[in-house]
């Protein structure tokens, strides 16, 4: 590979075989360089591959402006998210998630702290995430010598879930806040008896499953079971009106709404839920 331009000293771009326009990252990878130089494949260490991506100037000029070691840390926090998770990340991540880090190091040198208010939130819709914002703080400490406050590790987890679902900071704030008072409702409409609890699994996976389709506006296949729905409205009414309240309430806060495929599902596991742990 031939450099076709040189952003700074530890970052170049290039072309692969197919034309396909590549930045690569290195320390002293572009130090000394010019454009037909040829790329020392030994100073490589990452290399960001901008096919149909929007705003490829945008980008260089990005990772450009941070520390080598500030991407050097996001990417291998990335890295980590990718392979313990099994999960495909968005490319701006990279973007994102230095910048955060970056400004993350910038308070904690000043003294600076900030609550994650979504912090309890995280834990709990995104544990794996918040797993891998636990292990970007020690991570952080280790290659800097700062350790940033425990709020820090749900602010990463963030980025990531934004990579995951390929959506902005706003949108997977709206997301979350939304499963949090859905939660909120349904917990105050189900009476546990005194030191009983219920395994909060199986309610998280079908809130995030529903507001990641609210969200996206996805629409919902499937064909409509006459049957079914007779029988829930009929036997199961009082977990039917509930879901039906929560409809309405995200109607009128989120301007978005359930399908009547959703509110039968959430019925029916709201019904065993309560016959399981309520009974």
């Amino acid at each position: 590979m031939r450099i076709e331009k040189v952003i700074n000293n530890n970052i170049i771009s290039t072309r692969d075989k197919q034309g396909v326009e590549l930045v690569v990252m290195g320390r002293g990878i572009g130090f000394g360089k010019k454009p037909g130089s040829e790329v020392v494949e030994k100073k490589i260490e990452k290399v960001f591959r901008l096919e149909n991506m929007d705003n490829k100037e945008q980008f260089k000029e990005r990772l450009a402006s941070f520390p080598i070691e500030h991407i050097r840390l996001s990417t291998d926090i990335i890295s980590y998210a990718r392979e313990s998770l099994e999960i495909k990340l968005n490319q701006n991540v990279y973007l994102t998630l230095t910048d955060h880090i970056s400004y993350a190091l910038e308070r904690h040198q000043k003294g600076l702290y900030f609550n994650n208010v979504l912090y309890d939130e995280v834990k709990l819709f995104y544990p794996l995430e918040y797993s891998v914002g636990r292990y970007a703080l020690e991570l952080i400490e280790e290659r800097t010598g700062n350790r940033l406050e425990e709020d820090e590790s749900a602010s990463i987890a963030l980025h990531i879930i934004n990579g995951e679902l390929n959506a902005t900071m706003g949108t997977t704030f709206f997301m979350i806040k939304m499963m949090r008072e859905m939660m909120e409702i349904i917990e105050k409409n189900i009476s546990m008896p005194e030191g009983r609890n219920y395994p909060r699994n199986r309610l998280v996976s079908d809130l995030k499953q529903l507001a990641n389709r609210l969200v996206s506006e996805k629409p919902l296949r499937g064909r409509r079971d006459e049957r079914l729905y007779q029988f829930v409205e009929e036997n199961y009414m009082q977990e039917y009106e509930m879901i039906d309240g929560i409809n309405h309430y995200i109607e009128e806060k989120y301007h978005c709404s359930m399908t009547e495929e959703e509110k039968i599902y959430l019925t029916l596991n709201i019904k065993r839920m309560k016959d399981l742990y309520v009974c």
